[in-house]
């Protein structure tokens, strides 16, 4: 699966309950974007230093609306791709959250993407 932005959207979920994302239809794997936070740069910036504070995780890409960090788990090392993307016509952080094998995660996409979402929220502007 190529990850990255294409006209505005990250790519498609494959509908396997390992994954998370803001621009999916399937409500199981849904979560809400978040809003900016002051403009693009800033709510990157937040972003950024939320990754940067976090344990097992290189960003690999990074570019002026888009971010592509990989999680690696504890013990078997699975990895798992998230990106960011910052819509700024929307004013919002779009994300997705996918692990790269299996089927099941036992939530730890999601649980992740909350706990990113509610740091990000509880920065003020």
């Amino acid at each position: 699966m190529a990850l990255g932005v294409s006209n505005g959207t990250l790519s498609p979920l494959t509908g396997k309950p390992n994954a998370v994302s803001t621009q999916t239809d399937k409500e199981a794997l849904k979560m809400a974007p978040l809003p900016f936070k002051g403009n693009l740069t800033e709510s990157k910036f937040q972003i950024m230093r939320i990754l940067q504070s976090l344990d097992r995780v290189d960003v690999v890409k990074e570019d002026a609306q888009y971010i592509h960090a990989v999680f690696s788990s504890k013990l078997l090392r699975f990895k798992d791709d998230v990106e960011f993307y910052f819509d700024p016509s929307a004013q919002l952080v779009h994300f997705r959250s996918a692990s790269r094998v299996g089927y099941s995660d036992w939530g730890v996409n999601r649980k992740r993407m909350e706990e990113i979402a509610t740091r990000y929220k509880e920065v003020s502007r």
